[in-house]
């Protein structure tokens, strides 16, 4: 019976951990950070077609999703970057940055007057670069 009852514990100890709960207050906790995950790299949607106007209009080939996901309380937004390319090097992140928010400001509309924030995902789904541009 012991054996079971440790099992037991030891299971719901790993799924807690594993489904990210804690046992710290809820003040100040935010949301994660919109992006892919090992097991799920696809991109919704809105943010594939958003690539493949961004494509279409000259953007970095191996892009295929970008959002926008906006600050909390009107601060800068995040800007989410899918990407093919596992390639970390930073002058080409600059680039692609560049690129990325250039076609954002001029061909969507996006306002980026506090600087945004942006993660690049690879394509196993894992961070390959963070920026943040706020003052």
């Amino acid at each position: 019976m012991r054996g079971r009852i440790l099992v037991l514990a030891v299971t719901v100890a790993a799924c807690t951990a594993l489904s990210g709960c804690t046992d710290e207050g809820g003040g100040g906790r935010t949301a994660p950070a919109p992006g892919p995950t090992v097991t799920g790299t696809v991109a919704p949607p809105d943010a594939a077609a958003l690539a493949e106007r961004y494509r279409k209009a000259g953007g970095d080939a191996d892009v295929y999703g970008i959002e926008q996901v906006p600050g909390p309380d009107g601060a800068a937004p995040l800007i989410v970057v899918r990407t093919h390319n596992p390639d970390t090097d930073d002058a080409l992140f600059k680039r692609q940055a560049m690129s990325v928010t250039a076609y954002l400001t001029l061909s969507e509309g996006v306002r980026l007057p506090d600087g945004y924030r942006m993660d690049v995902f690879g394509p196993d789904g894992g961070l390959l670069h963070r920026w943040d541009t706020t003052p």
